[in-house]
């Protein structure tokens, strides 16, 4: 049947920033496709109650606390997974984020850090993982539609992920055939991080009127690309980033920054 190619039984998946949001609904989403899950984010109570959704899915959690915005804390979870169930098939780079900045107050320094958190903790992780995926792999990065639409205010943000879609492509290039390499243009989805606009009623609606789908997005539709692109129902796809949007070709949140 044709939903066996979707099951990940016996399979182990390292998930990053996976206390909330996208990295939580991503670890869940995996246990229920039936892989055992390394989880880790700054803070362990988060960490704890995704911990419990997974064993309510029948699986395993390993639950690593952590700073990913440090490359080698990142690296270090690709060991966690081998140590704690003796194995890692799947890689989940969801960690990363930077707030908007106008461009003549985006300081070098903030450029760099957004690209740190952005892209060298997914090839730290990456590349600590791959020699240890023995039966190959599968790779999936977050990236992000402000990587390849252009909106005031999110300089750094934007070329750091549109960095992490490139990387997707050059190093699906590099590890294929053994290893797989996909990406995700992820839109705008209702998690905390847009905990502001959800609970304003007028921001919210201009945004989903802006969105051809005419909603925001949930953190399962994104959960739902993950399961599919790490699972055998994606083996024929590497080096692809796929846009899970609602259709934006623009911008659907504007920060109101002015003219110089």
């Amino acid at each position: 049947m044709i939903l066996d190619r979707f099951r990940m039984t016996g399979r182990v998946a390292v998930v990053t920033g996976a206390g909330r949001g996208i990295g939580a609904g991503a670890a869940v989403a995996l246990a229920e496709a039936g892989a055992d899950v390394v989880i880790s984010s700054r803070t362990k109570t988060d960490l704890d109650a995704v911990a419990a959704r997974v064993a309510d899915a029948g699986r395993r959690a390993h639950v690593v606390p952590a700073d990913l915005s440090d490359p080698a804390a990142a690296a270090a979870l690709a060991q966690a997974a081998v140590g704690e169930f003796g194995r890692v098939d799947i890689v989940v780079n969801n960690v990363g984020g930077t707030y908007p900045r106008p461009l003549l107050e985006t300081t070098p320094e903030f450029l760099e850090e957004a690209f740190r958190f952005n892209v060298s903790t997914a090839h730290a992780l990456t590349t600590a993982a791959v020699p240890l995926m023995t039966d190959g792999g599968a790779v999936v990065n977050i990236s992000s539609n402000m990587g390849r639409v252009a909106g005031r205010g999110f300089a750094a943000y934007g070329t750091a992920k549109a960095a992490l879609a490139h990387y997707t492509r050059l190093a699906a290039y590099d590890l294929a055939p053994r290893i797989r390499v996909n990406a995700i243009a992820v839109g705008s989805v209702a998690t905390s991080a847009l905990e502001v606009v959800v609970n304003n009623p007028e921001i919210k609606g201009k945004m989903e009127a802006d969105t051809p789908l005419r909603r925001l997005g949930e953190v399962e539709d994104v959960a739902a690309a993950i399961v599919y692109l790490a699972s055998p129902a994606g083996s024929f796809v590497t080096g692809k980033v796929l846009e899970v949007d609602g259709g934006l070709q623009a911008p659907n949140l504007e920060l109101g920054l002015p003219d110089l």
